[in-house]
């Protein structure tokens, strides 16, 4: 009988090409129609193609570890219904100031032994303040040198604040799209689709990695989850990595009593991911403590290759630890080798 190891293994995982243009003439690389009709295919016949597209590019036995943590909580004035932290909502919990310099490098130290390659701050803000930038600064570069990726999602960035993000060492800045232009209004109104889209836009020209995805399961239907992955798919170019939630229907916001997807829908679209963004780390986000083994295991055949890996999501719980240490060894998967150099 295999035994669970005690800390995961690494092996180095291929990296990833760099995107594809756009195509000359203009028109999209994947029409929403097209994406819909992907996730019209029978099931196997849809994963046989995406794990088909997922060797082509990465080694399918390897997955990324990353791990989040919220360095300021609540009182955000965005109006997200899926939200916790939103000031609109019944759920929040009580505002908190920026966590101190001190206290994010020794939980990005805890993460970098746990096996964590990457480490992802996250702030309830709609956008951060000038009085912001030198703590969020040192934050980058004390993360960068114990040597892990660094990622943050701090809401709405404007040019100067960008590039002063990318020169402390930031590689990865998170904003999510979270779901289709069509369905994006019932869901949020504080923050328009083009303020999202200008954000990302203001992160390449710093030249800093885009983190972007959406959120499954908030009511939308196959055509909105197709409209997100056209809308993702077609960003010149293309997230290097594309965060995948499920919905964790929170007490005390809009969408407390949402009804959970259909795990099949769910690996539909990551499947969908996958065949869109064939170079792109495809991470299984939120909802993976509520949505079991057998769905994740389907989602790594889908192609997923990410995973946040630790106790929290910012307010939510996630998969712990040693469960995923598990998970991976019976599924026979390795994390992606991490180079420490600190």
């Amino acid at each position: 009988m295999s035994t669970v190891p005690s800390s995961p293994v690494f092996v180095q995982a291929r990296p990833p090409a760099p995107s594809p243009s756009a195509p000359a003439d203009g028109a999209l690389a994947w029409p929403v129609a097209a994406v819909e009709a992907l996730l019209e295919l029978p099931f196997t016949d849809l994963l046989f193609r995406a794990q088909q597209v997922h060797r082509e590019n990465f080694d399918a036995n390897v997955v990324q570890l990353s791990t989040l943590l919220s360095i300021k909580t609540g009182g955000c004035s965005e109006d997200c219904a899926y939200c916790s932290q939103s000031s609109h909502n019944d759920a929040q919990p009580k505002a908190g100031k920026l966590l101190p310099v001190a206290e994010v490098i020794a939980a990005a130290r805890a993460a970098r032994e746990a096996g964590a390659g990457r480490f992802c701050m996250g702030a309830a803000w709609r956008n951060p303040q000038a009085r912001h930038l030198p703590a969020l600064v040192e934050m980058v570069r004390e993360v960068k040198s114990l040597g892990m990726e660094t990622c943050m999602t701090l809401g709405m960035l404007d040019p100067g604040q960008a590039q002063e993000l990318k020169e402390a060492g930031l590689d990865y800045y998170n904003h999510n799209l979270d779901t289709d232009p069509e369905f994006y209004g019932k869901v949020i109104t504080t923050r328009t689709y083009e303020d999202r889209l200008q954000t990302l836009q203001h992160v390449r020209a710093a030249g800093i990695k885009v983190c972007c995805g959406g959120i499954l399961g908030m009511g939308e239907s196959r055509r909105h989850r197709a409209g997100l992955i056209a809308q993702l798919a077609n960003l010149d170019p293309y997230p290097e990595s594309v965060p995948i939630n499920q919905l964790v229907p929170i007490e005390g916001t809009p969408l407390q009593g949402m009804a959970p997807l259909d795990p099949i829908e769910f690996v539909r679209t990551i499947a969908a991911a996958r065949i869109t963004m064939p170079r792109a780390l495809v991470r299984l986000s939120a909802g993976r403590e509520q949505m079991g083994d057998a769905t994740q295991a389907l989602a790594f055949l889908a192609g997923a290759n990410s995973i946040f890996y630790g106790d929290r999501l910012l307010t939510t719980s996630n998969a712990q630890t040693e469960h995923d240490r598990g998970l991976l060894a019976r599924l026979g998967m390795r994390a992606q080798e991490v180079h420490h150099e600190a």
